[in-house]
C-alpha cells in the first residue's frame, strides 16, 4: 500500500479495554494546529498512553501553528486526517470539498477572547477593539472564527481589526506581554498563563459549557478528528481504529487527576509553569468530550455561527448530515463497554 502521512489533530483516547484490528493499518499522517493546547489533549493522550499503537496504527502527528494550516496539509495531500475544529467541515463543503468529523474531542470551543491591560487599560466593550491588533493562533483558524463572531455581535466587521497569527505557545504569550497585540483569541494553557500573570483581561470565555451555549445559542462542537470523505470510504478500519483510541483517551481524561495529566504530556506543554498547566486543565476538563459523540444540535449551531460572520455561507446549501458521523464512536463505546 502506498505510504501516506496522516496528521492527527484533536483526537482522544479512553482508558477502556483495547479495541484493535488484527490486520495492519496503512501509515497515517495526522495534522494538528497547536498540539500543546488542551483543546487537543485527547490526541496527545492517545499518543503518549499508547492507545493509537494498541489499535495497530502506524501514525505520524505533524504540528502546525493553527487549525487552518493543518487543514491545508490535508487538502494539499501531505496529511490524511486532521485534528481540528468541527466548523472546518462546513466551510469546506461550501467550497465543494467534503470532510467529515468522526470523533469529538471538545464539547465547546474552549477559546477565550481577552484584551491586553497594558495597551487597553480603559477597555469597556468589544466595540473598543476597532482599529486594534488582535492575535489568533493562525488566520482562518477557529480562534479567528470565534473572534469574528464576537466582533459581529458587537456590530464590527472582521476588517475592523488587524488579525495577527501568534501561534498557540510561548510566542502568543510574548506577543501579549510585549504589547505587540492589543487583544488575543487563544486557548489554554496560554490563556491561564496570561491571566495569572496579569497580562490578560477576559472578555468572552467558551471554556465553560453554559457560557459557550449562551454565546452561540446552543451546543457548539469544537475539537474533533475529521478527514476527507474519500479517505474515510477507502480506509474505514483505520478511521475506526483512530475513533477507538480517541474515545479511550476521552474517558481516560475524565477519570484522570491533574497530576496524571501533567505526567502524561510532554514537558514543553507546561510552558515553564506546572501549576499554571494544572489550573488550565481543571478549567478546561469539563469542556472536553466524555465519549466522543457529537451532539445532534451541534452542526446547526455551528452553521448559524458561521453564517453570521461569512456572507458567502448565508445562501450556501449545506448538508449537515454529511459533515459528521457518530457511527465510529458508537462502535468504539459499545466495544469498550463490553470489555
Amino acid at each position: 500500500m502506498q505510504r501516506r502521512t496522516l496528521m492527527l489533530g484533536a483526537c482522544a483516547a479512553v482508558a477502556a479495554p483495547t479495541i484493535g484490528w488484527t490486520q495492519s493499518q496503512p501509515k497515517v499522517t495526522i495534522a494538528v494546529g497547536g498540539k500543546n493546547l488542551l483543546y487537543y489533549l485527547p490526541l496527545t493522550i492517545a499518543e503518549t498512553q499508547g492507545f493509537f499503537k494498541d489499535e495497530g496504527l502506524d501514525f505520524t502527528i505533524v504540528d502546525f501553528a493553527g487549525g487552518s494550516r493543518a487543514l491545508q496539509a490535508v487538502v494539499g495531500g501531505s496529511a490524511d486526517v486532521v485534528s481540528g475544529a468541527y466548523e472546518h467541515t462546513i466551510n469546506m463543503q461550501a467550497k465543494g470539498q467534503f470532510m467529515r468529523e468522526f470523533a469529538l474531542q471538545g464539547r465547546v470551543p474552549q477559546i477565550v477572547l481577552g484584551v491586553n491591560p497594558k495597551t487597553m487599560p480603559n477597555f469597556k466593550t468589544v466595540a473598543d477593539l476597532k482599529g486594534k491588533k488582535v492575535g489568533v493562533t493562525a488566520p482562518g483558524s477557529s480562534t479567528n472564527v470565534m473572534l469574528n463572531f464576537v466582533l459581529a455581535r458587537a456590530g464590527l466587521k472582521p476588517t475592523d481589526v488587524s488579525v495577527i497569527g501568534v501561534g498557540a505557545g510561548n510566542g502568543a504569550v510574548a506577543a501579549m506581554r510585549s504589547g505587540q497585540i492589543d487583544a488575543i483569541s487563544n486557548l489554554d494553557p496560554v490563556i491561564t498563563l496570561l491571566k495569572r500573570s496579569g497580562d490578560l483581561r477576559i472578555v468572552s470565555d467558551t471554556r465553560n459549557v453554559a457560557e459557550s451555549d449562551k454565546v452561540f445559542g446552543g451546543p457548539m462542537p469544537a475539537g474533533c478528528m475529521y478527514a476527507p470523505q474519500a479517505y474515510i470510504d477507502k480506509h474505514p478500519q483505520t478511521i475506526q481504529a483512530i475513533a477507538n483510541a480517541i474515545v479511550r483517551a476521552n474517558k481516560w481524561i475524565q477519570q484522570a487527576g491533574a497530576s496524571d495529566i501533567v505526567k502524561a504530556v510532554p514537558e514543553s506543554y507546561l510552558l515553564g509553569d506546572r501549576a499554571v498547566y494544572i489550573d488550565a486543565f481543571l478549567a478546561s476538563k469539563g469542556a472536553l468530550s466524555p465519549d466522543g459523540l457529537l451532539p445532534e444540535a451541534g452542526p446547526a449551531t455551528a452553521l448559524h455561527a458561521l453564517q453570521s460572520i461569512d456572507p458567502a455561507l448565508k445562501d450556501a446549501k449545506i448538508d449537515l448530515a454529511a459533515t459528521y458521523t457518530n457511527d465510529f464512536v458508537k462502535k468504539a463505546n459499545a466495544k469498550g463497554a463490553k470489555g
